[in-house]
C-alpha cells in the first residue's frame, strides 16, 4: 500500500551525468555492465531500517527533530506496521535490491522476551507478505543487544548468565526471522561487548563467553539450514571505552582462537575504521588478506567529531580504492553495500531521505567505475607488481616456500649490497586523482 509519506512517489530512474534533478541517478545505471556483471549486482545496495525509519534525529546534546508519524502513539504494533508501509514504499522508490534491520527497529520490544518474539513474528509476517510482490530482498538481519538497560554491561560478555541467556533468546528469534525472510547473511554487532574499566572486568572470562555465544550461534545456524555467513562488525569504541571487536585484525585473531573462521566473516564500516585509526580500504585489505571479507556498511564519519556520525558516503576517491580491492577479488558474494547512514538532524523533510540515498548511490557508482578503469589500465596493479617483482625469482620463491634455511639466506646476504628504491607515493596519489 502507498504510505503517502514522501512527496516524490515515482521510482527513481537513471538520467545520466548531465541531469540536475536531485531525485535521479546520474551515475548509478543499474544495468550497466562492469567487468562482466551488472552494476546493481556489483553494489547490492541495502537500505538500513534503523537509521532511515527509527532514528528520531537526536545527537548527544539534543533530542528528536524528525517527528515521524509512526514514532508516537499508544498502539506500538500498529505504529510498526505503519513504519513498514513507509519502508517498503521507500525501497520501491529507490529501486534498491536489499534492506537490513535490527529486531527492535521493526517490531516493538515487549514486556517479556516472549512478547517481543511474538511482535517480531507479526512484523516478519508482514514483511514476508510485502516481499511477495516487491523487488527488495533481505541482505541481513541482526539483534539489538545494546540499547536496553539489561545490556549495560554487555550481552554475551555480561557477568550475569541470565543476561547471556536472554541475549541468546533474542538472537535466536532474530536469526529465525532472517532465515524465514531469505536473508543472505546474519550480522552480530557487539554494541557493548567490551569494558568501561578493567577494575571490574575479567577479560579472559568475557572473551570465552563471547566465543561460546558465537559457537552456539554457528551450531544453530547449521541446525536450521541457514546457508549465509555470520558476520561480525568491528567497532573500536563508543559506546564502550574499549570493545573486544576493536578492528578487523582484532576480530580475526578472536575468530582464529575460537575456531570460527569457517562460518564467521567480517562486516566492515568506514566510520568504524576511522575511529580505530585506520582507513576504510585498510580494513578491507586486512579482511581479504585473511580470506574473511563478508560485507560493507557504507557511510563516513566527520573528521572534526570524535563519535560515530554515520553520514552518507560521498567520498568518491575513498570508495574507488575500496572497490579497487574488491574487484580484484571478485566483489561481493553474499554481502553488499548497506547504508548504515543517517541524514543530518536538520534534514527534516521526508524526501531528504531519498535524496541522501540517491546522492550516495551515485558516489558509490562513480567509485566503482573509477576502480574498473584503474584495473583495466593497470594504473595501480602494475606499479605494485613491479615493486615486489624480485620475489618472483626462483631463489626468492624458495624462501617463501620454506625450501631455504635461515643459514642459507644469511650466507647469500654476504654477497649482496641492496640499495633503496623509491616508493613513489606522490606519483601514485597523482595517478588515483586522474581517475576520480
Amino acid at each position: 500500500m502507498a504510505s503517502n509519506f514522501f512527496d516524490h512517489t515515482a521510482t527513481i530512474a537513471y538520467e545520466g551525468p548531465d541531469s540536475t534533478t536531485p531525485l535521479a541517478y546520474r551515475f548509478y545505471d543499474k544495468d550497466r555492465m562492469v567487468m562482466g556483471k551488472r552494476m546493481e549486482d556489483h553494489m547490492r545496495f541495502a537500505v538500513c531500517y534503523w537509521h532511515s525509519f527509527t532514528w528520531p534525529g537526536g545527537d548527544p546534546f539534543g533530542g528528536e527533530t524528525f517527528n515521524r508519524p509512526w514514532m508516537h502513539g499508544d498502539d506500538a504494533l500498529s505504529l510498526a506496521k505503519q513504519k513498514a508501509d513507509v519502508a517498503f514504499e521507500m525501497f520501491r522508490i529507490l529501486d534498491v535490491p536489499f534492506f537490513s534491520f535490527h529486531d527492535v527497529d521493526v517490531a516493538p520490544e515487549g514486556a517479556s522476551l516472549s512478547e517481543s518474539n511474538d511482535n517480531l513474528k507479526a512484523i516478519t509476517d508482514i514483511f514476508a507478505q510485502k516481499m511477495e510482490s516487491a523487488k527488495v530482498r533481505l541482505l541481513w538481519g541482526t539483534a539489538n543487544l545494546f540499547s536496553n538497560r539489561r545490556y549495560m554491561a554487555g550481552a554475551a560478555t555480561n557477568p550475569d548468565p541470565d543476561v547471556f541467556a536472554y541475549a541468546v533468546g533474542q538472537v535466536k528469534a532474530a536469526i529465525d526471522a532472517t532465515h524465514r525472510l531469505g536473508g543472505a547473511n546474519y550480522v552480530c554487532w557487539g554494541g557493548r561487548e567490551g569494558y568501561e574499566t578493567l577494575l571490574n572486568t575479567d577479560m579472559a572470562k568475557e572473551l570465552d563467553q563471547l566465543g561460546r555465544f558465537l559457537s552456539m550461534l554457528v551450531d544453530y545456524k547449521h541446525k536450521i539450514g541457514f546457508s549465509g555467513p555470520i558476520l561480525i562488525e568491528p567497532k573500536p569504541k563508543e559506546p564502550t571505552k574499549h570493545q573486544y571487536d576493536f578492528d578487523a585484525s582484532t576480530v580475526i585473531g578472536f575468530l582464529r582462537k575460537y575456531d570460527l573462521v569457517n562460518d564467521v566473516k567480517l562486516n566492515l564500516e568506514q566510520n568504524h575504521a576511522i575511529l580505530a585509526g585506520h582507513s576504510f580500504d585498510h580494513e578491507v585489505k586486512v579482511a581479504y588478506a585473511n580470506e574473511l571479507f563478508g560485507s560493507l556498511d557504507i557511510n563516513r564519519g566527520d573528521d572534526l567529531l570524535g563519535w560515530d556520525t554515520d553520514q552518507f558516503a560521498m567520498d568518491v576517491k575513498e570508495i574507488a580504492l575500496v572497490f579497487h580491492e574488491m574487484l580484484k577479488h571478485g566483489g561481493f558474494s553474499t554481502g553488499g553495500l548497506n547504508f548504515d547512514a543517517k541524514i543530518r538532524r536538520q534534514s527534516i523533510d521526508p524526501d531528504d531521505l531519498l535524496i541522501a540515498h540517491v546522492a550516495s548511490m551515485d558516489a558509490c557508482a562513480r567509485g566503482l567505475l573509477a576502480a574498473e578503469k584503474m584495473l583495466a589500465e593497470e594504473a595501480l596493479t602494475k606499479p605494485l607488481a613491479e615493486r615486489y617483482a624480485g620475489w618472483d625469482k626462483p631463489e626468492n620463491q624458495a624462501i617463501l616456500k620454506g625450501e631455504t634455511s635461515f643459514e642459507q639466506v644469511a650466507e647469500r646476504a654476504l654477497g649482496l649490497n641492496p640499495q633503496p628504491r623509491s616508493g613513489r607515493q606522490e606519483y601514485l596519489e597523482g595517478v588515483v586523482n586522474r581517475y576520480v
